[in-house]
C-alpha cells in the first residue's frame, strides 16, 4: 500500500496527506477547490518549516514530503490508480455519502475507503458503496503532524482483514491506532463533546466567565487547553454537527446541544476559523476574551 488518495485539503485533509507524504507514502490531494488546495500546500510547507526549525527534519526531507503529493480538482482522476482513498470532507453526512458514492465507483475494486469522520456512522457510511467490508474510519486527531491517536472505527460489515491492514498503516506513520466499534461519537468525541457542551452551559448559565472556566479546567485538571478554547479550535459548527449526531442516535437529551452554542454558529461565530467565537482571534491572534457578551 503505497498510494494514497485523501479528500478534502481542509486542516484535516492536508493534515493527512502531510503524514502520509512525509513517510514516503505517494499522495494524491484532491479538493474541488484550487485554493484550497494551494491554501493546503502553503500550510503542509509551514508546518514542514516547522520541524526543519526545530530540527526534526531537513531541507531535504521537506523536499521530498512536498515531492510526493500532487494535488486534483477531481475526485475520479484522484482515485484511479489508489490503494487507500482517506476522506477528509466536511462533518456532513449527506456530503460524505455522495463522496463515498462517487470513490466507490471510480477507486480500484481492492481500495480501501477510510473517513475521517470524528461521529458518522461508518456502517451508514458503507452501506452506499458495493464494498462495505472495506470501509473503515480512520479519526485522525488535529493537529494530524503532532497528535498520536488515530481512532480505527470498525463498520458492522469491515472486515477483520481490512481492520489489520489499517491499523498496520497507521504504525507505520508513527501514529497510535485504537480500535472502537461503531456507535455515535465513538470513544474520542463521546466524551470530549459532552465536557464542552457543558462548559458553554456553564458559561450560558452566569456561573462564570470564559477565562474563569478554562482556567479553572487548565490550572485545576491539567488540561492544556480550556474547554471553550478547544471548541473555538475544533470549530463550533463541528462540535454542534457531532452533538446532534450523538442526540439524534441516541435519543439522550444529555447529548443535546447547549442554546448558545447553537446561536453562535448560528451567527457565523465558529471559532478559529471565524476568527471569533470565545475568544477574538483576528489580527494579533491572541485570543482576547470576548466576555462582553456573556456576563
Amino acid at each position: 500500500m503505497k498510494n494514497i488518495a485523501v479528500i478534502g485539503a481542509g486542516t484535516m485533509g492536508n493534515g493527512i496527506a502531510h503524514v502520509f507524504a512525509q513517510n514516503n507514502y505517494k499522495v494524491n490531494l484532491i479538493d474541488i477547490s484550487q485554493e484550497a488546495l494551494e491554501k493546503g500546500l502553503t500550510n503542509i510547507t509551514k508546518n514542514l518549516d516547522r520541524l526543519i526549525s526545530k530540527e526534526r527534519i531537513t531541507e531535504e526531507n521537506k523536499k521530498q514530503t512536498l515531492n510526493n503529493i500532487t494535488t486534483f480538482t477531481a475526485i475520479a482522476k484522484g482515485v484511479k490508480n489508489v490503494d487507500l482513498v482517506v476522506e477528509a470532507a466536511t462533518e456532513n453526512v449527506d456530503l460524505k455519502l455522495k463522496i463515498f458514492k462517487q470513490i466507490d465507483a471510480d477507486a480500484p475494486t481492492n481500495a480501501i475507503l477510510a473517513s475521517n469522520t470524528s461521529s458518522i456512522s461508518i456502517t451508514k457510511i458503507a452501506s452506499v458503496t458495493n464494498r462495505p467490508d472495506k470501509v473503515i474510519g480512520m479519526h485522525f486527531m488535529n493537529p494530524v503532524p503532532i497528535m498520536k491517536l488515530v481512532e480505527i472505527i470498525r463498520g458492522y460489515s469491515t472486515s477483520n482483514e481490512v481492520t489489520k491492514t489499517i491499523m498496520k498503516l497507521s504504525e507505520n506513520l508513527n501514529k497510535v491506532p485504537v480500535e472502537v466499534n461503531d456507535y455515535p461519537g465513538f470513544v474520542a468525541n463521546r466524551i470530549l463533546m459532552p465536557m464542552l457542551n457543558e462548559a458553554i452551559e456553564t458559561l450560558y448559565n452566569g456561573v462564570a466567565g470564559v477565562y474563569e472556566i478554562d482556567t479553572v479546567m487548565k490550572l485545576g485538571m491539567a488540561h492544556p487547553m480550556g474547554p471553550l478554547q478547544l471548541a473555538d479550535f475544533i470549530g463550533l459548527d463541528v462540535c454542534l454537527s457531532i452533538l446532534n449526531v450523538m442526540y439524534n442516535g441516541f435519543k439522550n437529551p444529555k447529548y443535546a446541544p447547549c442554546p448558545l452554542l447553537v446561536n453562535m454558529v448560528q451567527a457565523g461565530k465558529l471559532g478559529i476559523k471565524s476568527s471569533e467565537g470565545f475568544y477574538d482571534y483576528s489580527e494579533s491572534r491572541k485570543a482576547t476574551t470576548i466576555a462582553k457578551q456573556f456576563q
